[in-house]
């Protein structure tokens, strides 16, 4: 899916050339916007020439850019990993290779071999290739698993998960010099620019992440963490893994959330996001897709999350409240971790059934949120004229860029208001956060306070209409999804702000 870069400075050329690019960054700038570039340093392809120089013989000096080790031996004479580590998209997280008799290390797919960040001819080497794109005039770096780029060397075996590798987790995640690292990228690269840096912190604590977004600016702006996304889901549960059919609580989400929004405070940074390429289309996942209340569990999501202190982010589609697709056969997927959890739970374990991974890929899976961007209701929604490399969702007739531009009401034009707000508005970005009704089942509510301005929020997370008595005469409407307001009550997953 890209994550396995050949050459670190190339277009790949699906999408263009670099003269493209060029083009695009000066345009964008042209029109006040800012490009965010994609880092992938834990690993690179295995195509890659440093990979391909490192494989070529043990002495080669590029070796040691890699984790290679030697395995063991099994009560057979088998050849087996030097660990029991399991990868992130399923199967042993090591590769053997003949030609020099021994194993590469790879946390994700045995396309992406991890690179040794302890080589600091490594680092060196990223250092310079990203220096080289901030010179171009990039503003940005989002920065793929950073947290995993330091290991414990001895890499020892993980406690053992139910589908028989160990886990990698307490000896990669936060690893011992990944502070180390970041300080070094800091004053090597990020300190020398006009940047926004966002790392890809899965696992990440309260303590660690204010280390990584320190208000002192000594590594990154601020972490994407996951802990609201694995809040776990309701009954019957995960069937297998992260795979499963049910909802997180609103009321788990909250707590996560909520602590996120109080601990921070004065150390670090918020990133706000409901969805990203890795994570399936919110109105599905914590809203309802259902036609009567997609759009308003849209904008009540929307509302929920954008008052929030912190900087929000917006996955292409959100904005029109995109569903999650349908899937009806394991050819319909791209992704390499549906396809190999399939074989694994499907086809080798016999753990779920295939009616049961199907249904568990319409709640969880990554292509949901993959599929083409719908322009407007023309063949394959405008996204191009040949063959798109991915089923577009069946609904884009309806959920589609022009519909949204044509109606007033739509979900799109809800979150150009909610951006123009936190525009106009301190009180939204710099506010001091209170949690309220923390004990309500339905009900999301928090205030937030600046120069003796007061914003309450209140968000009703259900279809049934709900009581709701916050709201006093003081206030004045700021936003809402509904028309009107009725005093005393939350309408189906109403959402309502004041400002007072």
């Amino acid at each position: 899916m890209g994550y396995d870069i050949s050459d670190y400075q190339a277009i790949m050329e699906d999408f263009g050339t670099m003269e493209d690019f060029d083009r695009m960054l000066e345009t964008a700038h042209g029109l006040g916007i800012k490009i965010v570039m994609d880092l992938v340093a834990n690993h690179t392809s295995d195509e890659h020439r440093w990979f391909e120089e490192s494989r070529s013989s043990r002495d080669n000096p590029y070796r040691d850019f890699y984790y290679w080790r030697d395995g063991k031996v099994g009560p057979n004479g088998e050849k087996l990993p030097p660990n029991n580590w399991g990868s992130v998209f399923s199967g042993p997280a090591w590769e053997y290779d003949e030609a020099t008799d021994q194993w590469y290390l790879h946390l994700f797919s045995r396309k992406q071999p991890d690179l040794n960040w302890e080589n600091p001819k490594v680092r060196d080497e990223i250092y310079r290739m990203m220096r080289w794109w901030c010179d171009k005039g990039i503003d940005g770096w989002r920065m793929d698993v950073i947290t995993m780029i330091s290991k414990i060397q001895s890499l020892p075996d993980g406690e053992v998960m139910p589908d028989g590798y160990g886990s990698f987790v307490p000896y990669v995640v936060n690893g011992p010099r990944v502070h180390e690292f970041l300080k070094e990228m800091n004053r090597e690269v990020l300190s020398r620019y006009d940047l926004l840096t966002v790392g890809e912190a899965g696992g990440v604590t309260i303590d660690e992440a204010k280390k990584y977004a320190a208000a002192d600016g000594s590594e990154l702006s601020m972490v994407f963490q996951f802990e609201h996304m694995d809040a776990g889901l309701t009954e019957p549960g995960p069937l297998v893994g992260k795979w499963g059919v049910g909802k997180a609580s609103m009321p788990r989400l909250r707590e996560i959330l909520n602590k996120w929004q109080l601990e921070l405070e004065g150390s670090a940074w918020n990133s706000l996001y409901w969805n990203n390429h890795d994570q399936p289309r919110v109105v599905s996942r914590f809203g309802d897709d259902r036609p009567e209340w997609r759009v308003t569990s849209a904008k009540m999501l929307a509302t929920c999350l954008h008052m929030m202190k912190g900087t929000p982010y917006i996955y292409q589609g959100e904005e029109l409240g995109m569903t999650n697709k349908h899937f009806t056969s394991l050819e319909e997927c791209r992704d390499v971790e549906e396809i190999n959890i399939w074989h694994q739970a499907v086809d080798e374990l016999h753990q779920v059934t295939t009616e049961q991974m199907l249904a568990c890929f319409d709640h969880v899976a990554r292509d949901n949120v993959r599929t083409p961007m719908p322009w407007d209701a023309s063949a394959n929604a405008g996204f191009t004229t040949g063959t798109p490399w991915i089923d577009l969702n069946p609904n884009y007739p309806e959920i589609n860029v022009a519909a949204c531009l044509d109606d007033p009401d739509s979900v799109f034009y809800y979150y150009q208001q909610l951006v123009k707000l936190r525009h106009e508005l301190p009180i939204i970005v710099y506010g001091s956060f209170e949690p309220l009704l923390e004990d309500d089942p339905a009900i999301y509510a928090y205030r937030r306070e600046l120069d003796g301005q007061v914003l309450t929020v209140a968000c009703n997370w259900t279809d049934r209409e709900v009581a709701c008595d916050l709201f006093g005469a003081s206030g004045e409407r700021l936003i809402g999804n509904y028309a009107v307001h009725e005093a005393g009550t939350l309408k189906p997953y109403e959402a309502y702000v004041t400002l007072a």
